[in-house]
């Protein structure tokens, strides 16, 4: 009910419990103007013009209990309003809806326009709900691994599935909802709202949304996309999500860059290289900005930007697809960590002290394209060449891989076999090698003896190999033993 000096509102029950004796599922508001000793329904409300009554029933109450005519449900408002009857807090509230006659009525204030859907325009820097159909998966995203404007929604759904988690936030909304809490941060860009940050929750949105969707991403690219059941309820939570607008990209940067490289959402190690480098290279900050504006080391950053110049040289020069490697995973820091020692550094021809300045492209020399397609083969693999990468783990894989590259004779071997277990053994020094065999080859017998009760007689082949293995032994002994007399004679 409203008079004309004051607003009571008897229809908004915004503490009530789902459950409770007077929750009848459905919430609504009327507004009643006293007149001339009785009262009639408006749907406006007076004293505060333009405010229709589901704009102030809306912004009253949650989520998921204020409905559209059409059974939709509405976005949250976090207005400061904090009882029904403080009836100046509606100042600080968006009107949804006005009536025709609102244009000759003053606005609410400019803070109103922050949280509010508007299916025509976005506010810039400013938080509004809008349709799911206006928002567009970034192709520049820094997740996406060797994706290129031109890619299809199916092939970025498949990457974020494959690698992002993407099933458990499919159960999570199917348990829940969509929580709309943090708005997704978005670029007008054709009439389309490009996600900037928010591509995983957008992705799970339109599965749930597009049933056809995951049919074409099960087809075209070759994956399972189980996609749980969910509730009429929580599928009307889908409609609308909020966002927040920036006029460019790098408005977003410094937001996303913290969150997602030293926050609570971080990234893998080539999302974060790939975000810093396009920041970097797009002008204006130098590297140690970058660094301090997304919360890491100056010298961390670097080299991954470093690293990635290095990546993209060598897929222009077309000696190395990101594609092209073995495992699902794309190990990234594998190769920051590896330029980052001398001896890839030298096996490659780069200069050394590169730490000491900032990265630039293409830092390989001409002459050594080649050798880096054969640093890349072996951290990486080939999947068309049916290569498997010789590194199976950072460490202590990449340190040997390194050593192995200072040393001719042990990159004949990595050549020649494949194998750089047999590659590092061939450039460890004789005596080292002798004695870490002898005492491992003790620690086996001593294991063998132990374990002597297992053996039941019944397999003669066992008895052979123990008689190799002690005639191994013996020959080994007497030769010691024979070096052990000749050194000591030559020292009379």
């Amino acid at each position: 009910m409203e008079s004309r000096g004051s607003a009571v509102f008897s229809e908004v029950r915004p503490g009530l419990a789902a459950g409770s004796a007077r929750d009848t599922g459905e919430m609504g508001l009327t507004i009643h103007l006293l007149e001339g000793g009785a009262y009639r329904v408006s749907p406006e409300n007076r004293t505060f013009p333009g405010w229709m009554a589901e704009a102030v029933h809306e912004a009253m109450n949650e989520a998921g209990r204020s409905r559209k005519l059409t059974g939709k449900p509405r976005t949250p408002i976090l207005p400061a309003l904090h009882r029904p009857g403080t009836d100046r807090a509606m100042a600080t509230l968006p009107p949804t809806r006005r009536s025709r006659q609102s244009d000759r009525h003053t606005a609410p204030p400019a803070q109103a326009a922050r949280v509010r859907p508007l299916p025509d325009t976005t506010p810039l820097e400013s938080v509004a709900t809008v349709p799911v159909e206006r928002l567009v998966l970034d192709r520049r995203n820094p997740r996406l691994v060797n994706v290129d404007g031109d890619a299809t929604d199916e092939e970025i759904i498949a990457q974020l599935y494959r690698a992002e988690d993407l099933g458990e936030l499919l159960q999570s909304i199917s348990a829940n909802g969509y929580m709309d809490i943090e708005p997704l941060i978005v670029l007008e860009q054709d009439g389309h709202l490009v996600v900037l940050e928010g591509n995983r929750r957008l992705a799970a949105i339109r599965l749930f949304r597009e049933p056809d969707l995951v049919a074409r991403v099960s087809e075209r690219r070759r994956i399972s996309i189980r996609l749980p059941d969910i509730t009429d309820r929580y599928r009307r939570t889908l409609d609308r999500v909020s966002v927040y607008r920036v006029a460019e990209r790098e408005d977003a940067r410094s937001f996303i860059g913290f969150k997602h490289i030293n926050g609570a959402a971080k990234w893998e190690s080539y999302a974060k290289a790939r975000f810093a480098a396009d920041w970097y290279r797009g002008g204006g900050v130098s590297l140690a900005d970058v660094a301090d504006r997304i919360g890491d080391r100056h010298d961390t950053i670097k080299r991954m930007v470093y690293a990635i110049y290095v990546l993209e040289q060598a897929q222009d020069a077309g000696v190395f697809s990101i594609d092209d490697r073995v495992s699902p995973r794309f190990n990234f820091s594998h190769l920051y960590t590896a330029l980052s020692r001398a001896p890839y550094m030298r096996f490659l021809g780069l200069d050394t002290a590169w730490a000491h300045y900032d990265p630039s492209p293409d830092p390989v020399p001409g002459d050594s394209v080649d050798r880096l397609s054969e640093v890349l083969r072996w951290i990486y693999g080939s999947r068309e060449d049916g290569a498997d990468p010789v590194v199976q783990s950072q460490n202590p894989d990449i340190k040997h891989l390194g050593e192995v590259l200072a040393s001719a004779e042990g990159l004949a071997v990595l050549k020649a076999t494949g194998s750089l277990s047999d590659a590092h053994a061939s450039i460890r020094p004789a005596d080292r090698r002798f004695s870490e065999s002898l005492l491992r080859a003790r620690q086996e017998i001593r294991e063998a003896s132990n374990s002597l009760r297992g053996f039941d007689g019944r397999d003669e082949s066992m008895v052979g190999i123990a008689e190799d293995v002690s005639e191994t032994a013996q020959t080994i002994l007497d030769r010691m033993k024979k070096k052990v007399r000749d050194t000591a004679l030559e020292n009379e």
